[in-house]
Order: structure tokens, then sequence, then C-alpha cells
């Protein structure tokens, strides 16, 4: 699929919550929010034949809490999504390292090969990077406004975490194998 397709589906979404939040409030947003999550799944599916882990991941999560605010009306619900995503992104990528498996691994090695080093070194830095990222979100949620959150989540997170990929390029780099070694 092509790479600006990809983004669009995993971007896209966001980008219909922080509309819908401007226009709406949050609680159309969430549902929103929501509906495009769907569809974007549903897409990628369709092209792909299979969906990946962590927009799956994210997904589900986006559905329950997106509910769970929209039942409750209660905003705290989708503010706590990232939170709790992120931990448990953190979580697993630490669990399979303890239990020597790269879960980083299984889930990218078709888009590059590195050594076990190279992977081993990636996988804790977003282990990290993802707890810092739940940090990040409970700091701002509890304690800005809605819009600001909304804000922060669009132009905030999506921005830091392209970023934060770009710095793992030399680590890649340095790591990668080349086809015979493959």
């Amino acid at each position: 699929m092509n790479q600006w397709l990809k983004l669009a589906l995993e971007a896209g979404p966001l980008v219909v919550f922080f509309v819908g939040n401007a226009k709406f409030g949050i609680l159309p947003a969430t549902g929103a929010f929501m509906a495009a999550t769907v569809a974007a799944l549903v897409t990628n599916y369709v092209l792909e034949r299979k969906v990946p882990v962590m927009p799956l991941v994210a997904g589900v999560f986006i559905v329950i809490f997106g509910g769970l605010t929209l039942m409750m009306e209660d905003e705290t619900f989708i503010k706590l999504k990232p939170t709790l995503v992120n931990l448990l992104f953190a979580l697993a990528l630490f669990t399979g390292l303890a239990f020597k498996r790269n879960l980083l691994k299984i889930a990218f090695r078709m888009a590059f090969a590195l050594d076990d080093e190279g992977w081993r070194i990636l996988t804790w830095r977003w282990a990290f990077f993802f707890i810092a990222l739940a940090a990040a979100n409970e700091a701002v949620w509890r304690t800005q406004s809605t819009d600001f959150w909304v804000n922060f989540k669009v132009f905030g997170i999506l921005p830091v975490t392209l970023l934060f990929s770009l710095t793992q390029l030399p680590l890649i780099l340095r790591h990668r194998m080349v086809e015979d070694e493959a």
C-alpha cells in the first residue's frame, strides 16, 4: 500500500476528531472519531487483507473508551484512552523482551531487517517513548482545557512521534542487515 495512504488511514481519524471537536464539541467529535477509526480499519483490511496490530489495538480502545464517553457523557474516558494504549504498548514490549520475544521485530520485520541488538535497542527506546507519551497525555488532560488537549493530540503527539521515529534512523542504519544476512 502507498505510504501516503497508510498515513491517511492512521492520521485521518485523528483529523476527523480535531475538526469535529472544533466545530461541534468533544462528544460529537468522539462519535465521529469512532466511526472514522472503524472506517480506516475496514479500508485497511479491504486493501491489504490484514490490519496492522497497533492500529487495531488503538481502534478497539477508541471504540470502547469512545463508547463509554458517549454513554456516560463524560470526556474523561476518551482522554484516558491514549494513556492506557501507550502503557499497554510499553508493557507488551517490555514483556516481550523479558520472555525473549521481540514484538517490535515481529511487527516490523517485513518493513526492515535489523540484527538482534538493533531490534533490542529499538524496542527499549519505543517502550520508554510510549511511557513518556502516556505521562505527557496525563499531564495535559489533567491540567489543560479539552480544546488544548485535542490540539495537543493532533499537533503535539503526532509530530513528536514522527520526530522520534526519525531520530531512530541512525540506529536502524547502524544495525540493518544487508540482503545476504537477512
